[in-house]
């Protein structure tokens, strides 16, 4: 297999989009529970920090493996690198 313009194309955007969702995930993980007592308003009828702590973490994972699921796969199509079924 030859290494194309679009392999190398796909790689740099693939690295993009992994940087800026580990990005995220760095501040959902380390930057709100360091900050978590300056958080002290309600949400949901929940203080902030505890629900970011029990569901919203949980929730901000599952929403970046599902985008970087339907990024990758479109990116694949665009790119002309996507897995063939045999």
């Amino acid at each position: 297999m030859t290494v194309t313009r679009n392999h190398h194309l796909h790689w740099r955007k693939n690295l993009r989009v992994t940087a800026w969702l580990l990005c995220i995930w760095f501040v959902v993980t380390f930057v709100v529970s360091y900050f978590a007592r300056e958080l002290s308003f309600n949400f949901f009828g929940w203080p902030f920090s505890f629900w970011m702590g029990a569901q919203g973490a949980l929730v901000v994972y599952g929403l970046i493996i599902a985008y970087y699921a339907w990024y990758m796969d479109r990116l694949d199509l665009a790119c002309g690198v996507e897995e063939t079924e045999t």
